[in-house]
């Protein structure tokens, strides 16, 4: 495991070992999404080699990717799964069996509770009010009990809609509100306590982070018997300071005595996925060349969009000028831009594109906004061979509207 502390993590191709996209996916209807076993694979091992030399439990992150048929590719390396409500929970107990599921909701209602107590072993309240709510079931119940705190420290640059540190945040509770609400018996009734306040970041932030946290519940913290530190830990992203990652995790564990959790989403399936789409019709606006594909950035990767972001494309650039085009997909929506890219040759119809990194906030997020097609979903397997895991037709469109 101690070679794997070194990020020389997949790029967002390797998967391709070297092949055209059109040889490898050419067959395959479009737009389809092909998930990388390999990748899974190896980002896998990464997270296990931390976990290995630091004691800490690391879980997956569901809402980033829930494409359980990968479960088992994942599960050796993992504690288990982390959800964002009562079907992720479900999903995390049924399809990584014998894994730890732990759940955290801004809010639980009373129909989805009593079932939710059927699949978590970890529940995490958002505030005093749910934790005196819900808490005394779920202890009576045999389930370790958290609260999300927030620590009040915003690590986040240019992503505020990302920020549960931003003033007057819903996300955690803060020092104030601790003190104002926690009497002895609510605080009894909790093992452990939760953070969420990254994305997409480094060990720096997590670092500067923990030292907030010690500033406010540094008092809190000895008599808890776990510590989650969230998610939003980019672990596996080329360049990431894993040392730095694991002297946080040790200071934590030598401060406060607890148990640490790690909950990355992005970093179990970052790389591990592509986009394969092809052209639909050429344009120009002006100076603008525009390429009309198969694939929507509003339907089928919709973080373009909301985060925004724009994803690296097989043989493009983001910058240059010679044969640049702009990339939209076929919807009603303006704004349906995926972005501005540069080739070696002017594009033409039919030419097939592939996007990486498209396991992530993809699969899980898309939708049938005008009535688009989801697109297909296939598995490049570790010894080359493509599998089908699912196909969509106008019936899964249908279906969620009425009978």
């Amino acid at each position: 495991m101690e070679a794997l502390q070194m990020t020389d993590t997949r790029p967002p191709f390797a998967g391709l070992n070297g092949q055209l996209p059109e040889i490898l996916f050419g067959t395959l209807p479009t737009p389809c999404y092909i998930l990388d076993e390999a990748a899974l694979r190896c980002n896998g091992e990464m997270l296990a080699g931390i976990a290995a030399r630091t004691g800490c439990k690391i879980l997956l992150a569901q809402k980033a990717f829930s494409n359980y048929n990968l479960y088992p590719v994942l599960a050796p390396y993992l504690a288990g799964t982390e959800a964002s409500g009562l079907y992720e929970a479900r999903l995390g107990a049924e399809k990584m069996p014998g894994k730890e599921v732990h759940v955290f909701c801004a809010a639980y209602s009373d129909t989805e509770f009593s079932e939710l107590l059927h699949y978590a072993k970890h529940i995490v309240f958002n505030s005093p009010g749910q934790l005196a709510k819900f808490g005394p079931v779920a202890r009576e119940a045999g389930k370790s009990i958290g609260l999300r705190i927030n620590p009040e420290c915003s690590t986040q640059e240019g992503h505020a809609i990302y920020d549960p540190c931003a003033p007057g945040s819903r996300l955690g509770t803060t020092r104030t509100q601790w003190d104002a609400n926690m009497t002895p018996e609510l605080i009894a009734l909790l093992d452990g306590l939760h953070f969420h306040t990254l994305c997409e970041q480094d060990a720096d932030a997590l670092e500067v982070t923990l030292h907030a946290l010690g500033e406010r519940f540094g008092d809190i913290l000895p008599r808890m018997k776990w510590l989650n530190f969230g998610g939003g830990h980019h672990i596996t992203r080329p360049g990431y300071d894993i040392p730095r990652l694991e002297r946080c995790i040790r200071l934590a564990q030598q401060a406060w005595d607890v148990q640490v959790y790690l909950e990355p989403g992005e970093a179990c399936a970052l790389n591990a996925g592509y986009l394969a789409t092809r052209v639909l019709d050429i344009l120009q606006n002006g100076d603008t060349h525009i390429a009309i594909l198969d694939a929507s950035a509003a339907c089928h990767m919709p973080d373009v969009l909301e985060m925004p972001y724009q994803p690296p494309l097989y043989g493009a650039e983001t910058t240059g000028s010679s044969h640049c085009f702009r990339l939209g997909g076929p919807t009603c929506l303006a704004g349906d831009v995926i972005g501005d890219y540069s080739f070696p040759a002017s594009l033409k119809e039919n030419d097939l594109l592939l996007f990486g990194d498209m396991a992530i906030y993809t699969i899980c997020k898309n939708n049938t906004f005008n009535g688009m097609p989801l697109p297909s979903i296939f598995v490049l397997r570790e010894d080359g061979q493509l599998d089908c895991l699912r196909t969509f037709g106008y019936e899964d469109f249908k279906s969620r509207l009425g009978q």
